[in-house]
């Protein structure tokens, strides 16, 4: 797969590497080409760095792991995604897109045609880069309304090493995938439980 991945710090760092390893083509898509975060990567396999509008042509899927303000400048780059699938990874609790309330709906608005689904935002970049606790997986979590873009998300995370990831339900539950984010933020930092935690759903048997 050809993965476009437009905001290389650390959680689109993490997903590069592990993705890479998994054999994809991963398509750094930056700013500068001379200068950017996570050019380390480059000394992995299947990876290269583009201007972003050439390394979204040359993908199918776009992940989109910037700050929240950089939202709608992204969108401008982007440029054509229809049919593509965008995986929105950012949060917005604590700074939103202007003059949208969240990034899933600034980049459902900017990028039609685009199949948007909300996924890889719930938990630290350290679980992105290793979800294997001893000998269990954490689990992700997605939402949108696209059934394919769904379906991708799903590949991608189990390609990273998660267990499953759970469909939280449509594009109305991206809001509350980004709450998810904030628990898992206030549990990590703010209550000082420390980044090595993660969520993972249990079933009783029978």
């Amino acid at each position: 797969m050809h993965i476009a991945i437009i905001g290389t710090g650390n959680v689109g760092g993490a997903l590069a590497a592990r993705w890479a390893r998994a054999g994809h083509h991963i398509h750094l898509g930056v700013r500068d080409l001379n200068d950017f975060k996570g050019k380390e990567l480059l000394a992995l396999p299947n990876v290269t760095a583009h201007h972003i509008p050439e390394a979204v042509i040359a993908s199918e899927v776009i992940l989109i792991a910037a700050t929240p303000q950089a939202t709608v400048s992204i969108a401008g780059q982007v440029g054509h995604a229809e049919g593509k699938v965008v995986i929105d990874a950012m949060n917005s609790v604590r700074v939103r897109p202007e003059p949208f309330a969240n990034t899933f709906d600034a980049l459902k608005t900017l990028l039609p045609g685009a199949q948007v689904v909300k996924c890889f935002n719930t938990t630290g970049f350290e679980n992105m880069a290793d979800p294997v606790y001893g000998d269990t997986a954490l689990d992700m979590f997605m939402a949108g309304s696209t059934e394919q873009g769904k379906a991708v998300a799903r590949q991608l995370a189990l390609g990273a090493g998660f267990a499953e990831c759970y469909d939280f339900g449509g594009d109305d539950k991206a809001a509350l995938l980004e709450q998810f984010a904030l628990a898992w933020i206030n549990l990590a930092i703010m209550q000082g439980q420390g980044r090595d935690i993660g969520f993972k759903v249990l079933r009783r048997d029978g």
